[in-house]
């Protein structure tokens, strides 16, 4: 669920300032960045 609103926020952000491609890989990155993160503090 990071993914997508990370990804949603990117997009938002993308629009603003008319560059929606770049804000959406931008908010896959940081998306990908915060699973990961939370993976990896997770202990299963």
């Amino acid at each position: 669920m990071i993914f997508v609103g990370c990804m949603f926020i990117g997009i938002a952000l993308g629009m603003i300032f008319d560059q929606t491609g770049a804000g959406t890989l931008l908010g896959m990155g940081a998306g990908m960045l915060l699973e990961g993160l939370n993976r990896r503090r997770k202990k299963w």
